[in-house]
Parts: structure tokens; sequence; C-alpha cells
């Protein structure tokens, strides 16, 4: 789960990380009484939305008295936002942050996430913020510094040391930023993130630092015990189909291709994609109904599937483990029956009850194209589209 940038500041203050004095506002009004609470300094208006770019598609704005503010909010509220995160349909801006401005000597970045290669979470921090830290480690990989934490052991002081030696800090700098590796590492276990970075991470004309920008990702696995943190969740911010899904306990993601794919297991979904785009096809979602599936979940996760005016023709690609193929073929039927279907269905099944499976689909009386396998399933798919 993504949450904003107000909200992630807000975490890491709680944990002694340095933000800039500001709040959030959803009216130009509410920007004026914040800004105001600033002073007449130099202010900073940004626009909150689920992207990063925000600033060269127009969402950051750099003021002088707290009037201003209010002015530029009540451009930025309501405007559509596009930046490279967002795709060419942008994102509405309902919200925005002001923040005092920053006297800026360096730009810093630091981040945490986990490193499945290894099974430990690495910190990672480089003198190049303000940038995409994939850009630098794709151009200058030499200049990211990188430490691994055994969980067991925790977080040690010589960690944060080699950072911020390793940055060239001089040893005043190295003691400050000692404090902010800890809170920014703290947090991102204590919250189960499976990122949290700040990027820029400021050293001021002052020589303290301070969180310019932090972004959040949470493990949607561990937000039972964050109630809190499941309370930020911004709906507007995500896809309809996709909040739809989660309702049913369904993993779905939106693309831009015109087969629609309902499958169990992510694995299995990957795969699925990557053979529809061999096939000359281009897949319009990925769709996991996965092992515990329902009749009631498949039934839903069709409904979803069908709500996407860019699908032309359904693959549903099952292998019947926990999932049985004569569940995924009862809520498939009674899902045609239910939504008016006038595009093709190519149906893959193998492992448990696959004969009871395909007895349902061939004896339903609906138009469905049973495959042999994948290959054979994704070939149909290409016939039916170019049918149409």
């Amino acid at each position: 789960m993504k949450i904003h940038e107000y909200q992630a500041k807000e975490i890491l203050k709680s944990y002694g990380v340095p933000v800039p004095k500001g709040g959030v506002a959803e009216t130009p009004e509410e920007a004026l009484k914040i800004a105001e609470g600033i002073g007449e300094k130099r202010i900073v208006v940004k626009a909150q939305i689920h992207a990063g770019g925000r600033g060269k598609g127009g969402g950051v704005k750099i003021v002088n008295h707290p009037k201003d503010a209010e002015k530029v909010t009540k451009e930025i509220i309501g405007m559509t936002l596009v930046t490279h995160q967002t795709g060419p349909s942008g994102r509405l801006v309902r919200k925005v942050l002001i923040e005092e401005g920053m006297e800026i000597q360096e730009e810093l970045y630091l981040g945490v996430v986990i490193d499945r290669s290894k099974a430990c979470p690495v910190i990672m921090a480089s003198r190049e913020g303000g940038v995409e830290i994939e850009k630098v480690a794709a151009e200058s990989p030499e200049k990211i510094i990188k430490e691994w934490v055994e969980p067991s052991a925790g977080l040690r002081a010589f960690h944060a040391n080699k950072i911020g030696y390793g940055l060239g800090l001089e040893p005043a700098q190295v003691g400050k930023m000692r404090n902010v590796i800890f809170g920014l590492y703290k947090a991102f276990c204590e919250k189960d993130c499976l990122l949290a970075e700040i990027n820029p991470l400021v050293l001021t004309q002052g020589g303290e630092f301070m969180a310019l920008d932090a972004k959040m990702n949470l493990d949607d696995n561990g937000l039972f015990r964050h109630k809190e943190i499941a309370a930020l969740r911004d709906l507007n911010e995500e896809a309809p189909l996709e909040v739809e899904a989660s309702k049913y306990n369904l993993n779905y993601i939106k693309l831009d291709g015109n087969v629609g794919c309902m499958v169990n297991g992510a694995g299995l979904a990957m795969a699925t994609m990557d053979i529809i785009k061999v096939a000359g096809a281009e897949p319009a979602n990925f769709l996991d109904v996965g092992g515990g599936a329902t009749v009631e979940m498949v039934k839903n996760g069709f409904k979803i599937l069908m709500s996407d005016p860019g699908v032309k023709v359904v693959f549903i690609n099952i292998f019947g483990g926990i999932l049985r193929c004569d569940t995924l073929a009862k809520g498939v039927t009674e899902a045609v029956r239910e939504v008016k279907v006038n595009i093709p269905i190519v149906v893959r099944l193998e492992g448990t009850n696959v004969e009871e499976g395909r007895r349902i689909l061939n004896e339903s009386g609906l138009n469905f194209t049973v495959a042999i396998g994948m290959k054979d399933g994704a070939e149909k798919v290409v016939e039916a589209l170019r049918r149409q």
C-alpha cells in the first residue's frame, strides 16, 4: 500500500527524523492558514499524489508570501497532474502540502528496501540526491553506498558510521546523519515497509539534515498489525477496478492490452502474460484469484474482467492445485450467465478435478473455447482476436 508524502513525513517525524514545518491543505483557505503559520518566508506548495516527477509536471511551486501560497493552491488543486509515473491520463490533485522552504547546501539520497537475494534489509545512500535512484544505479552505481543489516542483530552504530563516512561527511555531520538513519530504519521495520525513502535528504545551510521528500510503501500482509496505517489508504489514488477487486481479496492490476487474464498464482500470471505477448497479443490485466478462491470469488473476478472496456478476449488459465478446476468452472459459468458476455472466452484447465471442470464448461451451453496447454490457449486467444 502506498501513502502520500505528508503521511510518510508524519510517520518519520514520530521516529525523530527532521521534516520541514508545514501541513496539508484541501482548500486555498486552509493553505493560507498553514502558510501564515510558517510566516513571510519561502514557502513550498506540493501536489499530493501517489507518483513522482511532480515538479516537472507543474505540481510543485515555490512562493514568498502566504497569499501567494493561497493563489498557487487554487491553481494546483483540481488540476490533472501528468508525470512519467502517472501515465498519459494523469492524476487529479485533491490536496497539497504547504511547507517551509529550506536553504539547501546539498541534496542526498537515503532509503531502505529488502534485498531478497540476501534475505535482509539494505540501507542505500548517495550524494546524488534529488534524482531517481534507479537512474543513479544504472549510470553511476559506484555512487551508491550500501549497508546490509542482519535482522537478528539489527542496525548498529557502525553501519550508520560507514554510510556517513562513505558519503564523505564531516565527523559532526556523521553523528547527525546517524540519527536520521536510525529513525528511518526503525520506521521501516516497525511499520512493515517494503520501501522507506528520503529523496532528497538535504543538508541545510545551517548544517542540519532535513527530509525534504519522503516515500513509504507498506506491505499489505502486515496491515493487520497497523490499523492506523491502513486508515491512511487513499482510494482516490488507486484504479477503480483494483479497489473493487480488493473487496473480494483478489489481486488485480490494470494493464493496457486487450486480453483479460484470470489465473491462480502470481507465477502462473506472469507466465500467462508472457506467453500472450509471445503469441502476438497484449494482456489487459493481472488477475490472480489465488489458491483458496471460492465460486463467489471467481464469479466476482470475472465480472471485474468484463468491466474493462478494453478487454476483447478473456483467457482463463488455471492449474488446479488448491483451487479445484470444477470450482473455477462453476464460478465462471455462473458469472457468464449473469453478465451479458459477447466476447470469446478461452479456457485452459489442468490439475485437480480437471475432467469435472471441463465437463461443466462443455455442458453449460455457453460458448467456451477449451484449450489444451498454455501455448494452445495463447494461440486460440490470438485467433479469436483476429476474427473480431
